[in-house]
């Protein structure tokens, strides 16, 4: 079943739902919404790859707007938010760990025998493909500056 399909079939449940689903069914028609418009933008159906890119971005944006609402100390904006990145990360594929996301880039150092952080480029470039939707960029970006010294 394509995530497209499965976030349709999700949206009709959660209607079916009534009050239960009504914040999941605001969440998902949200997604539904951002992956229409670059669908429009595009002038094409997106494949399940570009889709995952799109929930990955949207994920993101909540992790860093429930960042900034601690800071502000708005913990009520705090919950809802992460309660939507939570409904979200349920349409990703299961996060990496720490440790299999530093094996990846300790093999793609290796591969590219990089030895400073001006050759991040090239190892970045051989780590994200592999981690896609699985990882969160800031830390393998951490993680490569940590194996390069840098």
């Amino acid at each position: 079943m394509s995530l497209m399909a499965r976030l349709t079939d999700d949206m009709k449940q959660a209607m079916k739902d009534k009050e239960a689903g009504k914040f999941r069914l605001g969440v998902i028609r949200m997604a539904r919404s951002s992956i229409k418009n670059a669908e429009i933008n595009e002038r094409r159906e997106l494949t399940d790859d570009e889709i995952l890119t799109i929930l990955s971005k949207e994920v993101k944006m909540r992790r860093d707007a429930a960042c900034e609402f601690e800071k502000a100390g708005r913990m009520d904006l705090v919950s809802g938010v992460e309660a939507e990145a939570a409904i979200l990360m349920s349409y990703l594929p299961e996060q990496l760990s720490a440790e299999e996301v530093e094996a990846i880039v300790k093999q793609a150092v290796e591969q590219t025998q990089a030895t400073s952080a001006r050759e991040m480029g090239k190892v970045m470039a051989i780590v994200m493909p592999q981690v896609k939707g699985r990882a969160d960029g800031k830390l393998v970006n951490e993680m490569v500056r940590k194996a390069l010294g840098a």
